[in-house]
């Protein structure tokens, strides 16, 4: 039986001056019908577009089952409801642990695919007040993740996602953090995420990095700010 998923959200958000930095975390719902390019949604701005945005990470999906998680581990007087984490698409029903890098999936007139999970970095942190808060996302792999655009077209948050092709060797989204994340040296799971084809190119690249020369990239300046 086909997959359908259907959305509780869709965002996009403009550059601002917000919690002490220039960012776009901060989205608004968008209740109509809006195009979806192969760089990201027609409106939804991206300041730092080093590290975030561009094609490999058009999208990002976030499970907002994970906010009740947040509260009740930090019960600080944030509200943790989406999109707080600058998500493009909330959603219940999809976590970690059952989407696939490669998924691809029918939404609206579109076609994305599954590209990496979400790298978490500390303007999580300070968007949210929580000192290694980041840090913490990482650890526990609850970070969502990113989509690359397959075919552009109109979407709404009213059109399901509609799971139509999955890779034939898959690793979930939780299972490629749990590599690359927890256990960032370990050959055979380095080769297990090199084997993935559609895993984005800046998670391969670091993938053959740390096979040829046994070392895992600096993570301090993501996830602290400072090397």
């Amino acid at each position: 039986m086909t997959q359908h998923y259907f959305l509780q959200g869709v965002y996009t958000g403009k550059v601002a001056e917000r919690y002490g930095m220039t960012t776009a975390i901060d989205k608004s719902p968008i209740e109509h019908a809006v195009y979806l390019s192969e760089t990201g949604l027609d409106g939804d701005e991206c300041y730092d577009t080093k590290h975030h945005g561009g094609t490999e990470r058009a999208l990002h999906q976030y499970p907002a089952e994970h906010y009740e998680y947040w509260a009740s581990k930090y019960r600080s007087d944030s509200e943790w409801v989406a999109p707080g984490m600058g998500e493009n698409m909330s959603t219940t029903g999809m976590t970690e642990s059952d989407v696939c890098i490669g998924d691809r999936y029918q939404w609206g007139e579109a076609i994305i695919e599954v590209s990496q999970p979400r790298s978490p970095c500390m303007k999580l942190s300070q968007r949210w007040g929580v000192e290694g808060f980041s840090i913490d996302m990482q650890d526990v792999s609850r970070c969502g993740w990113l989509y690359r655009v397959i075919q552009p077209g109109m979407v709404s948050v009213d059109d399901p996602l509609v799971l139509i092709e999955r890779v034939d060797n898959p690793l979930s989204v939780l299972a490629v953090c749990e590599r690359y994340f927890g256990d960032p040296l370990n050959r055979e799971g380095l080769e297990q995420l090199k084997a993935q084809q559609r895993l984005s190119k800046s998670w391969s690249g670091n993938v053959e990095k740390r096979l040829a020369t046994g070392e895992v990239e600096n993570w301090n300046f993501r996830l602290l700010g400072h090397a």
